[in-house]
């Protein structure tokens, strides 16, 4: 049987259409996908992404059990900050990906896909025995999480009360509250638009829900998002989805993901096999392709050159901001020049290699 988030009820009563995603039963959709989509990237959308893990990692030697276990340099984070980072098997696949929060000196949380929680879990907990110091508490259960992306997402919490959020630099956390709710507030964002992650005690994660939609007026609508929009916004900010960018069998490295890997940090699990592939080379590498006659380009359709295989499509769409067919794909890189065709039933569709992101919101560095 699929798990529900704290906020299932409100989901229902909003009329959201719900699929199972990793074990949960999960809001796909409310109004329609394209009208959610939209909606963050005009105003402001909330996200109930409740499904996903935390994992605190507490003690003395915390810090040298997260530079174990993950790619990027932990010990470059001041206390409320926070970094993307990467977990790998020894031979450089990867476990998962990661947001990384530095809560105080011997205090950090690692937030990780809701299908690899307990894998992360289990993974980290066993890493711990060589790391005596060190202690890993599972929080999952006791937080929810959610996320409140759009261009006004700022004008959002400033009329619910947490105008100090404005000042939240990218990429830093804050313990505070929203509508009178404690919170622990980040401003990362998986949407390619501003926006904040609020994490709540489970049992008040309602309370918030809908104190931030009260402040919902004609000039500042708030959507709720269901996970088919979230899919469509990450694909347009050309960020990686863990089961289609990123796998066991894909590194770091191949998914474009290099800058998230600190080889000068010292070992890490998966250090030594990174090292020899960048050393040796990258066999293929994740690109952003856009079709340039009609189409969609799905997951696992072939990636053509000279009417050859030399890849495939890990995620696609047709974008609703930009109106394009765009997909992410993994592709030998020996055919960085080379031209390209998406099969699609068939048929060879002439497409391009583009830069990531495919969108990059207005003022965006």
């Amino acid at each position: 049987m699929s798990r529900r988030t704290p906020l299932y009820e409100q989901h229902r009563a909003a009329g959201a259409r719900f699929t199972e995603f990793s074990g949960w039963e999960m809001p796909v959709q409310y109004a329609g996908i394209i009208a959610e989509h939209n909606a963050v990237r005009a105003s402001a959308g909330l996200f109930d992404v409740s499904h996903m893990g935390e994992l605190e990692v507490r003690g003395p030697q915390a810090l040298a059990l997260c530079q174990l276990v993950a790619t990027n340099d932990a010990s470059r984070l001041e206390v409320g900050r926070a970094q993307y980072t990467l977990w790998c098997t020894p031979d450089g696949g990867t476990i998962d990906d990661t947001i990384l929060y530095r809560l105080g000196d011997q205090r950090f949380m690692f937030c990780v896909n809701a299908g690899n929680a307990e894998t992360c879990r289990d993974w980290i907990v066993e890493q711990q025995k060589r790391v005596p110091g060190a202690e890993v508490v599972d929080r999952s259960a006791e937080l929810a999480l959610i996320a409140l992306q759009g261009p006004r997402a700022v004008v959002v919490v400033e009329r619910a009360g947490a105008a100090a959020l404005a000042a939240l630099p990218r990429f830093a956390c804050t313990e505070t509250s929203v509508a009178g709710v404690p919170v622990l507030a980040a401003r990362t964002g998986y949407t390619g638009e501003d926006g904040f992650e609020l994490f709540v005690g489970t049992g008040q994660a309602a309370q918030l829900w809908q104190a931030i939609f009260e402040v919902t007026s004609d000039d500042l609508p708030i959507t709720p998002i269901g996970l088919g929009a979230r899919d469509t916004l990450r694909l347009e900010a050309g960020l990686p989805l863990y089961g289609h960018e990123l796998g066991r069998d894909i590194s770091p490295l191949e998914a474009g993901l290099g800058w998230a890997v600190k080889l000068d940090k010292g070992d890490f699990i998966g250090s030594g096999a990174l090292a020899e592939q960048k050393r040796r080379g990258l066999p293929r590498r994740l690109a952003g392709i856009e079709l340039r006659a009609p189409g969609i380009a799905r997951a696992e359709y072939p990636v053509l050159a000279g009417g050859k295989s030399v890849g495939v499509v890990t995620s696609g769409t047709k974008s609703p901001t930009l109106g394009t067919s765009i997909a992410l794909a993994l592709l030998a890189s020996e055919s960085v020049d080379a031209p390209l065709a998406v099969e699609i039933r068939g048929r060879a569709i002439a497409a391009e290699r583009v830069r990531l992101p495919f969108y990059r919101r207005q003022g965006a560095r």
